[in-house]
């Protein structure tokens, strides 16, 4: 299976409009919005394809599209956004 990360959301965009934009290259597994505790949506959701060439066609298909009025941020999940866990400094030996 294939995750995908998809940022840069509308606040009004729905589960169902991830699942319609992403069904037309393969079967989705699961289309989610990600909400805080009220609610509101925090403007990034994931998709969950049936397998990793469907959502590599989804990437490179939706690339630059928008979604009620917002360009999506696509990106295979596990390849998003690493953090560096520091702040670039040496860890000091003691």
């Amino acid at each position: 299976m294939g995750t995908l990360y998809v940022g840069n959301l509308a606040h009004e965009t729905t589960d169902v409009d991830l699942r319609t934009a992403f069904s037309r290259f393969g079967k989705v597994v699961s289309a989610r919005i990600v909400s805080d505790r009220r609610g509101r949506t925090k403007g990034f959701g994931y998709v969950e394809m049936a397998d990793e060439e469907a959502a590599s066609v989804a990437i490179e298909s939706l690339r630059g599209t928008q979604i009620n009025g917002r360009t999506m941020d696509i990106v295979l999940e596990g390849r998003a956004r690493r953090r560096s866990g520091g702040n670039g400094r040496a860890r000091r030996r003691r």
